[in-house]
């Protein structure tokens, strides 16, 4: 995406109460998304070791940053991506029931991301996970969860709202839920973002389901990883996948805002089906795929919610680099400067 330039832009808080903003929200979602999915925190790794298949791929094209160790031989290690195996091998170890889970704060490094409003080389996210039964793996079970979330996210919109009345409220009551299959044929021959960005403008918040299978056209709506997220298993609506992205309607950079990826965590079945598709079944050799595939997993729904956009979606910021410190490049910095963005 390139970079959004708003006219007219004025920060809605100074940084020094931005600051503040920023500490107030993310203390009152974590408490919310704590009581409402019924999670508990643990703390969460910056690296795992190389060659263990915990580490998300994400699109498959990314490369981690990683490092050596010397004391270890100089086995090599990387940073994570995002902890979406990591999380449930967890809920396995701690033996957390069905109905129950965990969240984290994740912090993460990706070196390849083309820096804009959005996209920064520091990520921050609550990762969560939460175990399920067999018969939760379903689609109801998944709209219900994000249902759970986007109900939070009105409730921190009205808390900016009472505490900043200038800033005022632009969600809708509900949140909209459109497979990707059905959001290519609302708008044929155009591609995913374009399509996104129509149908978040529309109704203001979606839930776009089944994202990383092969929709009619031969092509995808985005890349999945095959072993954490279920893509490929056939829903009650009659269209694959039990995944999804929260996607808003941001009307300050007039863009769509995506703020979430969630979904349904791949079974035997759906693991096996979707490594083949990749082009991958030789994963199936590593330690967290074994596990999965001897039955030393438990069935789960995750996700991550992005803190740095959460922030910036409901301060009215037109740049993440307003709500988190990171680095960007010059030129970047200085048309920034120029229209009254200020990075942190």
């Amino acid at each position: 995406m390139a970079l959004i330039i708003p006219d007219d832009y004025r920060q809605k808080l100074m940084p020094e109460s931005t600051e503040q903003a920023i500490q107030l929200l993310k203390t009152f979602f974590q408490e919310k998304l704590t009581k409402s999915l019924r999670l508990r925190r643990i703390t969460a790794p910056l690296f795992v070791l190389s060659g263990t298949g915990i580490n998300d791929d994400l699109n498959g094209i990314e490369r981690a940053v990683k490092f050596n160790i010397k004391c270890m031989d100089d086995r090599q290690a990387e940073v994570v991506h995002s902890l979406a195996k990591w999380k449930r091998m967890k809920l396995g170890d701690y033996g957390i029931p069905a109905g129950y889970g965990l969240y984290t704060d994740m912090n993460a490094i990706r070196s390849d991301e083309d820096l804009d409003n959005l996209h920064s080389l520091y990520v921050d996210q609550w990762d969560w996970e939460k175990t399920i039964t067999a018969e939760q793996r379903s689609l109801d079970y998944l709209k219900k969860t994000v249902r759970q979330i986007y109900t939070i996210l009105r409730e921190v919109e009205q808390l900016v709202y009472d505490r900043y009345p200038h800033i005022t409220p632009s969600l809708p009551e509900e949140i909209t839920f459109i497979h990707s299959e059905e959001l290519l044929q609302m708008y044929p021959g155009i591609s995913p973002r374009e399509r996104e960005a129509k149908a978040a403008e529309k109704f203001g918040a979606i839930f776009i389901i089944g994202i990383g299978g092969e929709l009619s056209n031969g092509e995808k709506h985005d890349g999945r990883a095959p072993d954490y997220d279920d893509w490929s298993t056939l829903n009650a609506d009659g269209f694959n996948g039990l995944n999804g992205d929260i996607i808003l309607w941001n009307d300050v950079l007039k863009c769509a805002f995506e703020l979430s990826s969630m979904g349904i965590r791949v079974d035997k079945k759906a693991l096996e089906t979707q490594l083949e598709i990749s082009g991958c079944p030789e994963r199936s050799s590593l330690e967290f795929h074994k596990a999965l595939l001897e039955d030393r997993l438990p069935l789960s729904i995750g996700g991550g919610i992005g803190q740095s956009r959460l922030c910036m979606f409901f301060l009215k910021k037109a740049h993440i680099g307003e709500v988190q410190a990171s680095i960007w490049p010059e030129e970047q910095i200085k048309q920034c400067k120029e229209k009254n963005i200020n990075l942190l």
